[in-house]
């Protein structure tokens, strides 16, 4: 239907500008967060960025869980085949790392991968940490990530790359997650119905 729910973080909102929020939606309409195309997303970005105030700290903890729990809820029916990619765009070191670390071990047992594009010249070796690429993932008790789940892109690598470069390099892993969940839970690939005879 091309409807993507889009949500902000890290932003002190009106009317009071208090504390940063960590999940909002980005359009303002928390009933129906969701924007019509990546057009949609644009321009709910552009109407949003002018009456907020940027604000750290960087949490990521509130969105991951957020979008699990919507991940969970489609993972109860046992024949809805749904699943779920949560782009994050993210100019800040992470502040919540360790409740960061336990969202995602959590979220790994769910029909969810997590892209984590960083923007700007911050340090990002936590966002390397979180992709696992070199180890596995743990929480912070100890419980290992089910499947990987987090892939992490600088988009600095990017900057002088053609688009699909970094289009690619953002959806390298989702296929394999995505396989991953459906043999973890035992799901067999919907055979297509026959086309009836005319």
């Amino acid at each position: 239907d091309k409807l993507f729910p889009a949500f902000g973080f890290g932003a002190k909102l009106p009317p009071d500008f208090q504390a940063a929020h960590h999940e909002f939606a980005l359009n303002f309409n928390p009933s129906n967060p969701f924007c019509q195309g990546i057009q949609g997303i644009v321009e709910a970005y552009r109407a949003t960025l002018p009456q907020i105030k940027l604000s750290g700290p960087t949490n990521f903890s509130p969105i991951i869980n957020h979008v699990a729990s919507i991940a969970s809820g489609a993972a109860q029916a046992p024949t809805t085949l749904q699943y779920f990619v949560l782009l994050i765009l993210t100019d800040g070191e992470i502040t919540d790392l360790d409740q960061t670390r336990d969202a995602i071990v959590r979220a790994s047992r769910l029909p969810l991968s997590i892209i984590i594009v960083g923007v700007g010249p911050a340090d990002f070796k936590a966002m390397e940490l979180l992709d696992g690429d070199n180890g596995v993932l743990r929480s912070t008790v100890g419980e290992a990530i089910s499947r990987d789940i987090v892939q992490f892109v600088p988009f600095r690598n990017f900057k002088d790359a053609p688009m699909a470069a970094l289009a690619q390099s953002v959806l390298a892993e989702v296929p394999n997650q995505l396989v991953s969940y459906f043999k973890m839970r035992g799901l067999e690939p919907q055979k297509q119905q026959a086309a009836p005879k005319s």
